[in-house]
């Protein structure tokens, strides 16, 4: 390898699930869309589809269950260590169904994003489809935004729109908004590794191209 060569920023994910977001991730960063590599998954549910995805792909894997740990916070001090291992350049919370508190938080500042199917402020925590259904808009979307200790609260780093139809199921709605949640992961992922992104407060803004 050319010794001028430059290192690629390091990723760990963190993910409950089927981990649909992880594999675009995976995909991007593989296809050269995406100016990192995944070093790391990290899951607190072990019958998590993305372990499998992690494995296929010859990723390691490490599952952090919160029923091991006392408290919250002593949680939240081993799901750091097990992140922490890898020595990661950025956080990515892709389908994570856990709160991260403080005592997580402070050991990575400014290095944790995490994707939501709705247009924050609307509709944070669960069943954000379901929530847009309900309310009756007619467009909802996707967010990528900073962590913070509350409940899709952080920072809005970027957002992609999309309608709601007359027909829709949770299903149907959910499976658009996820095609676009996963170029805009992408988009935002290359913009915090390129230190293209700048916060003032809650305002986030993007520089360059």
């Amino acid at each position: 390898m050319d010794s001028g060569a430059r290192r690629k920023s390091r990723i760990v994910v963190l993910a409950s699930g089927r981990g649909t977001n992880f594999q675009a991730i995976i995909d991007a960063s593989r296809s050269g869309g995406l100016s990192g590599e995944v070093v790391g998954l990290i899951s607190d549910n072990p019958d998590a589809t993305a372990l499998k995805r992690a494995k296929r792909h010859g990723i390691p894997q490490v599952v952090v269950e919160r029923k091991s740990y006392p408290s919250k916070r002593e949680f939240d001090l081993g799901l750091a260590q097990a992140v922490g291992q890898f020595s990661p350049d950025l956080v990515v919370l892709a389908g994570f169904m856990r709160l991260l508190g403080k005592a997580f938080l402070d050991e990575f500042p400014e290095k944790v994003v995490n994707i939501h199917p709705s247009l924050l402020p609307a509709f944070r925590g669960l069943d954000a489809q379901k929530q847009a259904l309900e309310y009756g808009v007619r467009y909802t979307g996707c967010t990528v935004h900073f962590v913070d200790e509350g409940a899709d609260t952080g920072p809005i780093i970027g957002q992609r729109v999309v309608p709601v139809m007359p027909d829709d199921t949770e299903d149907t709605l959910a499976a658009r908004i996820l095609v676009e949640e996963h170029s805009l992961m992408v988009e935002c992922i290359n913009a915090v590794l390129a230190s293209r992104v700048r916060r003032n407060g809650r305002k986030v803004i993007i520089c360059g191209g």
